[in-house]
């Protein structure tokens, strides 16, 4: 099957194009005939979740989205040249852009005009074969219609034939039927809309960052497009005018996202290596870069969609990336025999951004996260084949310098794996014993049970004597732990520090992870409340990051919340997590005397505590508070990673620098 899949791979010719014929031009008029109606409205206040993901904070911001894609898709067809958008006072959304303006004549299917339907109809729109769009992105097509059934008001303008016309909703009910309120000389539509509390429980607030990432994202993804953001909320007055205004256009699309990613890190070589083509309605584009760092970052995209769990386009990447580099290094004869690197090692240190484009791009699942085109496969792989082997041809000294990176992998790689067998043998791992410095619990059941990693013999004893032994487990660590940053997988295993965590939790590590493997289903890590304290769960979280993913994106990572301050006033303690919770407690205490004595405290430690304290205060779980660490967006946490551990100095005091207004508690 795999040689007839290659056979497939190397026999497609694909057709080389510039960065500038990406998009595809469409070139029919847009109007009503092109606007298909699949079904109604009526599931989508009842179950918001299935049409937005959810009603938390991410479902909110989603909503801006859905609006923005509709504007990108004016962009990929070749008429939307910018996109404003504005988060006004008392959180409404704004967002205008000067594509063709949605069709305001009658659609035939219903009897009323295109813009209504657009708006109050679920999947109706001009990307259902009514030749509107070549391609699209948004949610299934649902993106205007949910949004204004999920809004308290929403009001849209259309610049369209000399006119400008006006409609305005309430929670997807007409409010103002389309009306006709001027004359204008541009095109293009504005929408406005104030998300409904009554669907938004939790917050209706926007996140100004939020929105600024995905937005940019949008700008690298649509070269040459122009996107503006700005925050005009009089809550954000107190911020520097930069902070509230992003114009965002880049020219250079995905390589200058490719050179953003890699901002804080050291390219092996000065160029981005950029290749594009296209196959029938197909397109492609990738842009890919190697740094001096151990990880590789692979972010793909299918229509300007997000797919993080990659697809059939990150496939077809990289079997070829890896058959290119064997096949330079055969022709080089820098491999020789049956040598060979494999696909890990050809990825070390890679930053590679994949965009595709198609006419029927096939989700898996209603969250969009993994690509299904097998075709699409096809294309990228015979794109990705012929354009390294040309730009080796042209520029054999990059191509040794990454294959050298690549064969320098393959021996760690190697290293790291007798380094595995090593910690087994010297452990017991294959025979189930424990490190000496774990006390287990009696549980077996990796749902019920919970480890706590505590820095210090001292901690670790109060631990041990104030846990719950039937369901908590104590791993004690000493002094700082190995940057694994800054380290390869050899140095890893053989680290006498991270050996008894990795065989405590029992699931492995790298690529050999296995996450049904888990002992525990709850990861605390409990450190003291000062800088040494943060730089350990720092440590920690990059190896979980860097080498058990799995576990933070499935929840399982925690961080205690030790108090800061003890107050006692007589026979009375109490402890507080906070500076403002110290003065609400103490003013507590006193009652109707203010002047009464508290003497306050501030923990020095987590070994400070004797075992009934830390049981009460953060261990007990009808009383602890626990941080559970969520990985929202891999790529915004591998930039912090990277630059809080890794090499460069610079990047690190621009972030501190950036950062120092946020600090909650200092420690001096």
């Amino acid at each position: 099957m795999d040689n007839q899949n290659n056979q497939e791979l190397e026999n497609v010719a694909v057709e080389q194009v510039a960065p500038e014929e990406m998009s595809t031009v469409v070139t029919e008029d847009y109007d009503a005939s092109q606007i298909q109606v699949l079904e109604g409205l009526e599931a989508v206040r009842k179950r918001p979740g299935m049409y937005i993901g959810s009603t938390s904070v991410s479902g909110l911001h989603h909503l801006v989205y859905e609006i923005v894609d509709n504007s990108i898709d004016e962009a990929l067809a070749g008429y939307c040249t910018h996109i404003e958008v504005e988060i006004e006072e008392g959180d409404i959304i704004s967002v205008t852009d000067n594509g063709r303006g949605i069709p305001v004549d009658i659609q035939e299917q219903t009897g009323k005009s295109a813009l209504e339907v657009v708006f109050t109809v679920l999947h109706a729109g001009g990307k259902f074969g009514g030749g509107g769009y070549k391609v699209s992105g948004g949610l299934h097509g649902v993106g205007a219609s949910v949004v204004n059934a999920l809004s308290e008001w929403l009001e849209v303008e259309v610049h369209k034939n000399g006119k400008i016309h006006k409609m305005a909703f309430s929670r997807g009910h007409i409010t103002q039927n389309m009306t006709i309120v001027g004359d204008t000389d541009i095109t293009g539509t504005k929408v406005r809309f104030k998300p409904d509390p009554e669907m938004f429980t939790e917050t209706t607030v926007y996140d100004f960052e939020t929105l600024h990432k995905r937005l940019r994202e949008e700008a690298f993804l649509n070269a040459g497009l122009k996107i503006s953001i700005e925050d005009k909320r009089s809550s954000s007055a107190e911020k520097e005018e930069k902070d509230r205004l992003d114009v965002m256009c880049y020219e250079g699309g995905i390589r200058e996202y490719v050179t953003y990613l890699n901002k804080n890190k050291t390219p092996i070589h000065e160029d981005v290596i950029y290749m594009s083509g296209k196959k029938d309605d197909a397109m492609a584009e990738l842009a890919l870069q190697y740094s001096d760092t151990y990880n590789e970052v692979i972010v793909s995209f299918a229509n300007n969609v997000h797919t993080p769990e990659g697809g059939m386009h990150e496939d077809g990447f990289k079997r070829a990336l890896t058959n290119a580099l064997n096949k330079y290094g055969k022709a080089m004869n820098i491999l020789k025999n049956d040598d060979k690197v494999s696909g890990e090692d050809c990825r070390e240190g890679l930053t590679c951004v994949i965009s595709v484009k198609l006419t029927e791009a096939q989700f898996e699942g209603q969250t969009k996260a993994k690509l299904g085109n097998s075709e699409i496969r096809t294309l990228v792989n015979s794109l990705v084949s012929e354009a390294l082997e040309q730009y080796f041809d042209d520029n054999p000294s990059v191509g040794k310098i990454i294959l050298d990176k690549a064969l320098t992998a393959n021996r760690a790689r190697e290293a790291a794996r007798k380094a595995r067998e090593s910690v087994r043998r010297k452990t017991g791992l294959e025979s189930g014993q424990m490190p000496d410095k774990l006390q287990d619990c009696n549980e077996r059941d990796p749902s019920l049970c919970e480890i706590y990693i505590v820095e210090g013999d001292s901690a670790a004893g109060s631990a041990i004597q104030g846990r719950d032994s039937r369901f908590q487990a104590i791993l004690a660590m000493w002094g700082k732990m190995l940057n694994v940053e800054k380290a390869r997988a050899d140095k890893i295993y053989s680290n006498e520090k991270l050996a008894p965590l990795i065989i405590a939790l029992g699931a492995g590590i790298g690529e050999e992870f296995n996450i049904e493997k888990l002992r525990y289903h709850k990861i605390i890590i409990m450190s003291d409340a000062d800088v040494d304290g943060a730089h350990i769960r720092t440590l920690l979280l990059t190896f979980f990051f860097r080498y058990m993913r799995p576990l933070i994106e499935n929840g399982y990572v925690y961080s205690a919340v030790p108090p800061l301050y003890k107050l006692i006033r007589g026979k009375t303690t109490r402890v507080a997590y906070s500076d403002e919770e110290r003065d609400r407690v103490s003013a507590e205490m006193r009652g109707d005397n203010p002047n009464v004595k508290i003497d306050i405290s501030r923990f020095k430690g987590l070994g400070e505590m004797d075992a009934h304290e830390l049981w009460e205060t953060t261990m007990d779980p009808e009383k602890r508070s626990l941080r559970r660490i969520t990985l929202d967006d891999a790529v915004a946490a591998d930039q912090v990673f990277n630059i809080l551990m890794g090499e460069e100095v610079e990047p690190r005091r621009d972030w501190i620098e950036s950062n120092a207004k946020y600090v909650v508690n200092l420690d001096i």
